[in-house]
């Protein structure tokens, strides 16, 4: 059966999300990230996501592993997934007949916007954030941050190969959705409401 669901660890506004397995241990950051296709953002405060209004209102970050699940336009609906250890990258390469350690997928449609889209990357102090137990990545903070820096992130296309991650550009995400979706992995499905409906 198709699912319409969201799943992620991620993005200034956060959807619902779950992971595949309990998380271990968070590492300690000095710096999050945050981004975001406005390149005058002064400051970020907390507010309630629209995609989980019963969520207290916070500040949304990424750590530096996770911040390849946001190297796409905002409302760009993805499917990501990638193996947390030596253990699951057998089984991961095998069921997404791949070399590589990470793959994102998004649609046909959505092409020319990865390829046209500013994105930047907001550099935020880590110090008043705790980890976001939804999701693995994903920090929160309920005051009020001025970024450190922020800088353009560049050619999402080239981006996505200088990082070894395999993007697939498919007519249909669902698939890859039905696929991404175990414990065998982690994953994150965003925007999914954004995309084709499934046939």
């Amino acid at each position: 059966m198709r699912r319409g669901r969201e799943h992620g660890k991620h993005h200034p506004v956060p959807p619902a999300a779950s992971s595949a397995r309990p998380r271990d241990a968070d590492p300690v950051h000095d710096v999050l990230d945050h981004f975001s296709e406005n390149p005058s953002i002064k400051r970020f405060v907390p507010h309630v996501p629209r995609t989980n209004p019963t969520h207290p209102p916070a500040v949304w970050a990424i750590d530096e592993p996770h911040a390849p699940l946001y190297w796409f336009p905002r409302d760009c609906p993805r499917v990501t997934a990638w193996p947390r250890d030596a253990t699951e990258r057998t089984g991961f390469r095998d069921a997404f007949c791949t070399t590589a350690d990470r793959v994102h997928a998004i649609e046909l449609g959505w092409l020319r916007a990865m390829r046209t889209a500013t994105l930047y990357r907001y550099r935020l102090d880590a110090s008043s954030f705790r980890p976001w137990p939804e999701a693995s990545g994903q920090w929160i903070s309920e005051s009020v941050v001025e970024p450190i820096a922020v800088d353009d992130v560049g050619d999402l296309l080239a981006r996505h190969a200088d990082a070894a991650v395999e993007l697939r550009v498919v007519p249909s995400l669902w698939p890859v959705d039905d696929l991404a979706v175990s414990e065998r992995w982690d994953y994150s499905i965003v925007r999914m409401s954004n995309a084709q409906p499934p046939a």
